[in-house]
């Protein structure tokens, strides 16, 4: 029991001054480390203060660095502004002694200008003493015509006015003769010689193009098919083509009648191609008629390709040249529209090397030719004439302002700006006016003779009127008691001024005035 106490008193004391040893060792280790800490820290810091003032250095070295390029550069700018304010400087000095020398130069003007206005006064004051002189001397002149003469100075006047005035008339007629008798010797022999040259050079088909196509049958029984079922057939035809088919009792025959030759074409074909495949109903004639189109606008292209390869014409826009293959289905006058471009394009080459252009406007001309009507063929109509139209087109088409103008200005709706404009005019009257080119329609022809025979009939002193050989000539027959021959010479002049100013008509009007006195008698 008392050894059991002991050693428990034992292993308390031990405990106890073990505790105690620990407690002295880990304050001992502690101590250690915390001076050890502060050793570690003052080293931090004494690198931190080296590390700052070489930062510090660096940045004081790039900031000296910034300043002395920033320096340079402003010193540069402040340079380069003080050599440009020299050199406007100067400038202004300049415009100074040049202002100086105009100004120097004004008052020497203004000068002499009064020196001038000064001996134009005493001028003027002796030439109004001498006006004065003369008109008293005038008056006293005047009085003593008026005493011999019975007269007083403005019956005088206007006696004197009228005599003078009527021969003035009869000899301004009478020049006026003799200078276009002259101008027409000398400038009639070179224009016909250049047209007649051209005229030879050029050989152009002559189509005479109907409003109507006859297509024949093999047999009066495809008229039926053709008719089809109350009629479907046909009308379908006709709402597709924009053409009237005639079915009559001409046998093996089938007129059909169409203003536009492209259209009678197209129903031509399209009917060729049913009555060959033998299958004719609405669907079938609307699929036919639509591949033909398609196949003769194909045809357009060639056409207006091959035109332009035969004229030698290049770099025409793709509408153009299928407006040109257009123009073969346009006929004009019964004039086909085409074969017209065709010669016209000719005789604007060959008329514009005969009169030494140059060859680059001897292309321009042959091209302005060929293109003066295609506004006869727009694919929309319009209020516009066929020349305006075909000047837009043309200038859409980037054609040369030259070309545009030709065009435009052929029917004088437009005025000529350029040499070949007055060329393309000329050579397209001459391919229309020819004798056989054109058909025009009787009524208009027969009211446009009315109209010549009524301009004449309108003139005092004239008795009767003819135009003969198919208006090309205008006999006009007068009074002789009321016309004189110098009048008769006026009269021809003012009739043929007046109807190249109010009427239109192809070629030129000749016009023939007769006076003829006739002194009869009867012997009884």
């Amino acid at each position: 029991m008392d050894s059991t106490i002991v050693t428990v008193v034992a292993a308390l004391a031990a405990l106890v001054i073990g505790i105690f040893l620990g407690k002295l060792i880990f304050a001992k280790n502690t101590q250690k480390q915390v001076e050890d800490a502060e050793t570690l820290s003052k080293k931090i810091i004494d690198d931190a203060k080296i590390l700052a003032e070489t930062l510090k250095e660096n940045k004081l070295l790039e900031a000296k660095e910034q300043f002395a390029q920033l320096k340079s550069a402003h010193d540069k700018d402040v340079q380069q502004r003080s050599q440009k304010l020299v050199e406007a400087e100067n400038k202004l000095k300049q415009q100074q002694q040049t202002f100086n020398d105009k100004t120097s130069a004004l008052q020497r003007q203004v000068q002499e200008n009064e020196h001038l206005k000064e001996n134009l006064q005493k001028q003027t004051e002796v030439v109004n003493i001498k006006r004065a002189e003369l008109e008293k001397h005038q008056e006293e002149h005047i009085k003593r015509l008026e005493k011999v003469a019975n007269l007083s100075a403005e019956e005088a006047k206007a006696e004197l006015i009228e005599l003078v005035k009527e021969e003035a008339k009869t000899k301004a007629m009478a020049h006026v003769k003799d200078i276009m008798e002259e101008a027409k010797l000398n400038a009639t022999k070179e224009a016909k010689k250049i047209i007649i040259q051209s005229i030879q050079r050029t050989a152009a088909e002559q189509t005479i193009e109907n409003a109507i196509t006859v297509f024949n049958l093999e047999s009066d029984e495809i008229k039926g098919q053709i008719i089809g079922r109350e009629g479907r057939n046909i009308r379908a035809l006709e709402a597709a083509t924009g053409v009237d088919l005639i079915i009559d009792d001409t046998p093996e025959a089938i007129v059909l009648s169409c203003f536009d030759p492209f259209r009678r074409e197209v129903a031509r074909l399209s009917l060729h191609r049913l009555v060959q495949d033998g299958r004719i109903h609405p669907a079938r004639i609307e699929e036919v008629v639509e591949k033909t189109k398609k196949q003769l606008e194909e045809q357009l292209m060639e056409i207006g390709e091959r035109t332009i390869i035969e004229l030698g014409v290049h770099g025409l826009h793709k509408d153009l040249v299928r407006m040109v293959g257009k123009m073969r289905f346009r006929s004009s006058y019964g004039q086909n529209l085409l074969m017209h471009s065709k010669e016209t394009a000719n005789l604007c080459g060959i008329m514009a090397a005969e009169l030494g252009l140059g060859q680059k406007v001897v292309k321009l001309a042959k091209r302005a030719g060929l293109l003066h009507d295609i506004g006869k063929v727009p694919d929309e109509e319009t209020e516009l004439s066929h020349a305006l139209l075909g000047a837009k087109l043309a200038e859409k088409a980037g054609e040369h302002p030259s070309i545009v103008n030709a065009i435009g200005a052929h029917h004088d709706e437009m005025e000529m700006t350029y040499i070949i404009s007055p060329i393309i005019q000329a050579c397209d009257a001459i391919s229309g006016a020819r004798p056989g080119a054109r058909r025009e329609m009787m009524q208009s022809y027969i009211q446009r003779i009315k109209d010549l025979e009524n301009l004449a009939l309108a003139y005092n002193g004239v008795e009767k009127a003819y135009a003969i050989q198919a208006g090309r000539e205008l006999r006009v027959i007068v009074e002789a008691e009321k016309v004189t021959d110098a009048e008769s010479e006026r009269l021809s002049f003012e009739i043929a001024d007046k109807i190249q100013k109010e009427m239109q008509y192809p070629g030129q009007i000749k016009v023939t005035v007769i006076r003829e006195l006739r002194a009869v008698n009867i012997a009884r």
